[in-house]
């Protein structure tokens, strides 16, 4: 009789299973500190923008070209909104949201394209990103508000040269 307890194919296969087991455990923790980015939403690309004509183009042919969007606009269904935002998730901290595009295409009375924009997240910030717009953008202000306005935007060093 043998003095062993375990027999040596035993011993060998329990290491080798420790040593999985260990080597599993190392490339979960060292992805767990890798930064995972999940993007949400649909945002059209500056080629497909491109197709989009100001003036000519309706809901319609818009969503055509481009797809349906995400959101439209609540009081008065004048606008479509694309909205898409990438963030960030790093190990056991709270996701962060890293980037964020909107896409406001605004329709006229008439459901015609009369603007197109994109807003962009700079550093908590919202900055237009690019614009195309065929009116004034001067809405319910009128003349008289607009002269009065720029009353107390004058320096007497304008006023003399």
């Amino acid at each position: 009789m043998s003095n062993r307890i375990f027999p040596q194919g035993a011993v060998k296969g329990a290491a080798m299973v420790a040593k999985a087991v260990l080597g599993l455990a190392l490339v979960l923790s060292l992805s767990a500190c890798v930064a995972q980015f999940r993007n949400h939403g649909y945002v059209p690309t500056s080629g497909q923008l491109s197709e989009v004509r100001v003036g000519a183009d309706t809901k319609d042919t818009v969503a055509e070209k481009i797809g349906a969007p995400g959101v439209e606009g609540i009081r008065d269904n004048s606008g479509w909104y694309y909205v898409r935002s990438q963030f960030r998730h790093y190990g056991a901290f709270e996701p962060k949201e890293v980037d964020r595009q909107v896409v406001a295409i605004s329709f006229d009375g008439r459901g015609v394209v009369s603007n197109v924009e994109r807003f962009g997240l700079e550093q908590g910030r919202v900055v237009v990103l690019e614009r195309r717009v065929t009116d004034d953008n001067i809405k319910g202000i009128t003349f008289l508000d607009q002269l009065f306005g720029n009353l107390g935007n004058v320096s007497a060093e304008q006023l003399l040269q």
